[in-house]
């Protein structure tokens, strides 16, 4: 079921721009669902990005790292999401009470896009959360 919401909400095609990898997780760093090319990570990786929502301070002078690659924080917003930049690409990570949306992006897929496509798969993760 969550694979679904990788492949066909996170890595949907728009305006011939697409993530090149997504995941959903939970907050231990397991895997519900994530693209093919989902970088391989550290469970110490989530852990430390969950831990960063309750200070983002921390966060910020530090960068967030998933898969070994050190992402420079641009933005942490009141949602509960991470933005993060690294050379032509960045990540974006939504929080939610049980899981990470995790986007990673280079271009032409730009961070804006790449944010509104993440939080606006979220509400449909939350609510299956609740009825699975």
């Amino acid at each position: 079921m969550w694979q679904r919401y990788v492949d066909e909400f996170l890595m949907i095609e728009s305006d011939g721009r697409k993530m090149t990898s997504a995941a959903i997780l939970n907050h231990d760093g397991v895997v519900w669902a994530k693209s093919a090319n989902f970088p391989e990570f550290k469970v110490k990786e989530i852990v430390k990005i969950v831990e960063a929502f309750d200070s983002p301070r921390k966060l910020v002078r530090k960068g967030l790292r998933i898969g070994g690659t050190k992402y420079e924080i641009t933005q942490v917003e009141q949602e509960h999401v991470i933005n993060g930049k690294k050379g032509t690409g960045g990540i974006v990570v939504k929080k939610t009470s049980m899981t990470l949306l995790v986007g990673i992006y280079n271009e032409p897929m730009t961070g804006t896009l790449c944010n509104e496509i993440v939080k606006r798969t979220a509400p449909y993760v939350i609510a299956q959360q609740y009825y699975s």
